[in-house]
């Protein structure tokens, strides 16, 4: 996540986290309870790092793993801990390839 002190994001930096459509996003909202960005007076979105992270949850289940949103939904109701877990190994997994790429690199 980019600035650590900061408490609220706008659609637009939440969709280039995620290098989505604002429309994705909004969709997603809708469509996943878990997401509840609070509305400004002008009905701006202001989504916290709860939702961030959930919105990765989601991003991880449909865009990365190819589930439908009524499969991703199932998932999340069944186990959202065991997610969670999955995303973390994945990461770990990902740096673990870029440190090996890099020392190869430099061999």
């Amino acid at each position: 996540m980019e600035d650590s002190k900061k408490v609220y994001f706008t659609i637009g930096e939440v969709s280039k986290m995620f290098d989505v459509n604002l429309s994705l996003i909004r969709f997603w909202e809708k469509e996943f309870d878990i997401i509840q960005p609070k509305k400004n007076k002008k009905g701006n979105r202001l989504f916290t790092k709860k939702d961030i992270e959930n919105l990765g949850i989601i991003f991880h289940l449909v865009k990365e793993r190819g589930f439908t949103l009524e499969g991703a939904k199932k998932k999340l109701k069944e186990n959202k801990q065991s997610t969670l877990d999955e995303i973390q190994m994945v990461n770990s997994l990902k740096k673990v390839k870029n440190f090996l790429e890099d020392l190869k690199s430099a061999l």
